[in-house]
């Protein structure tokens, strides 16, 4: 099966993906032909079609897209960005995911060009809580940008299941903003699927889960969330905001 479903999209490294028209009319082809593919054979065309030019990123809640890429594309880039308003918690769980894939992925960390401290001195104390937008502008969507200059596509592990704003993501994507392809490899995984995976395969999971966040961000802009309450109705709660600007669904 899993041979079928790769001939169906062939590797088409001798496009010249380099210009932004055949990345985005390769990444609409791609999102139809692997609609129903498994998410390893995602990753694996994803590998095979941009080689080290392709990353994944991870906010470090799980590591179960992070292990997919272990099995399946070893060798790839995984960029973790560090706004400096991380819980411990998360750091934490970066330096094991870093410990246990060693060898087999590389962690990169990211981070925002001026400091916590910079930035309140030139933008005014806790630009989180007076200017959410901005702040989430400076500490995550430019320094990713940045570090995924260098690429030619990338991984996110974005579900559909997570909030009615991400019902439609593709399992790939044209990321406009940047003039990338974009991989969504578990888009059409539930939370059970998830859940099932992490127990079968002993994935680590950011100890934050198991104290009743459901979507972790940074500090400042994360907070429990209530018997029937959404995924993401921790972030930014109050604020009228949902998403950071990093995932924007364009298809």
């Amino acid at each position: 099966m899993t041979a079928e479903l790769l001939s169906l999209v062939p590797f088409e490294v001798a496009e010249p993906v380099g210009l932004n028209e055949h990345r985005q009319a390769l990444a609409r082809r791609a999102a139809w032909r692997l609609e129903d593919a498994p998410a390893e054979v995602i990753i694996q065309w994803a590998a095979r079609t941009f080689g080290s030019r392709l990353a994944m990123t991870s906010s470090m809640s799980d590591a179960v897209l992070i292990d997919l890429f272990a099995r399946h594309a070893p060798g790839t880039d995984v960029v973790f960005l560090d706004t400096g308003y991380h819980f411990t918690e998360t750091i934490g769980m970066r330096d094991a995911v870093a410990a246990t894939y060693r060898g087999r992925l590389n962690i990169i960390t990211a981070e925002p060009e001026q400091t916590v401290a910079e930035q309140d001195a030139t933008e005014g104390r806790d630009l989180f809580a007076s200017n959410p937008d901005r702040c989430c502008a400076l500490r995550k969507v430019a320094p990713l940008d940045n570090a995924l200059a260098d690429y030619d596509a990338w991984a996110s592990g974005l579900r559909r299941d997570e909030s009615f704003a991400r019902s439609i993501t593709p399992v790939v994507d044209w990321d406009e903003r940047n003039g990338k392809v974009k991989i969504n490899p578990i888009a059409r995984w539930t939370q059970d699927r998830v859940d099932a995976y992490i127990e079968k395969n002993n994935i680590l999971v950011n100890t934050l889960l198991m104290d009743g966040f459901a979507s972790i961000g940074c500090f400042p802009c994360t907070r429990r969330v209530g018997e029937g309450e959404g995924v993401r109705d921790g972030r930014w709660a109050g604020k009228g905001k949902s998403e950071c600007g990093i995932h924007l669904v364009s298809s």
